[in-house]
């Protein structure tokens, strides 16, 4: 039995999947891994989260960065991996998908916001850092091309800030809470396109073994986990989960 052909199995025989995703499903749509050669983080030094409320030109660098990267990820469309855990979830085996992506490929696939658990923020829109307030890039762009000005919330006058989680920043409770919750019902963890070195979101795929659920591990490169895992795939993610789920 190909391991393709095992993953299929295992999928079959499980109920309560729930994916753990990283960078590498979303490389195969266009978006780079931050943390690669060539990758955002080797050209910026990140700009950590107390730097950002202290000081504008620190949140008007944000910003430039921002915009200047944007049009690759609102290119991007969902490709046969992300389709692929949406057949699983409308067919109502996969409880949730856990990603440390902020590109919103996932809900673009067909995954309703509700299945979707996002650790660390998303990046297609800009929330207020004091009411919460959502507010759309297109108007920020506006605000900010006059000028060089920074945007305030419409609804308190509070900073602005894309709506993910920066160095420094906590982690978001709610997300956190519900990515412990799915993790605990899991009978299947299959872990896509991640390098599984960032914690402590990479702590629930070892959640989930230690509670009795089968682990899978998907990614083009080995990872620190493999050893726990009972299959692991180092192969291209779109065509692998798509021979398993049966999905192009």
């Amino acid at each position: 039995m190909s391991d393709v052909d095992e993953l299929k199995r295992l999928i079959g025989e499980a109920k309560r999947i729930v994916a753990f995703t990283g960078a590498g499903i979303s490389t195969e749509s266009g978006i780079p891994d931050f943390r690669s050669p060539g990758g955002i983080w080797t050209k910026y030094r990140p700009i950590e989260f107390q730097d950002f409320l202290a000081s504008e030109e620190m949140r008007r660098e944000s910003w430039r960065r921002k915009f200047a990267t944007d049009e690759t990820m609102r290119k991007a469309e969902p490709n046969a991996g992300h389709r692929a855990l949406a057949r699983l979830v409308g067919e109502g085996k996969m409880l949730a998908v856990i990603t440390q992506n902020i590109d919103g490929l996932h809900q673009a696939s067909g995954i309703p916001d509700d299945k979707v658990i996002e650790l660390h923020g998303n990046s297609t829109y800009a929330a207020c850092l004091d009411c919460k307030r959502r507010h759309e890039l297109d108007w920020v762009k506006q605000i900010f091309d006059d000028n060089e000005t920074l945007p305030k919330c419409m609804a308190c006058g509070g900073i602005l800030k894309t709506a993910t989680i920066s160095f420094g920043q906590a982690m978001p409770e709610d997300a956190m809470d519900r990515a412990h919750d799915a993790t605990a019902e899991a009978d299947l963890m299959i872990t896509i396109g991640s390098s599984l070195v960032v914690y402590p979101a990479a702590g629930f795929p070892v959640m989930a073994k230690r509670l009795g659920a089968r682990y899978v591990i998907v990614n083009r490169e080995p990872t620190d986990q493999d050893e726990i895992a009972d299959l692991v795939i180092n192969a291209e993610i779109g065509a692998t989960l798509s021979k398993a789920v049966g999905v192009n």
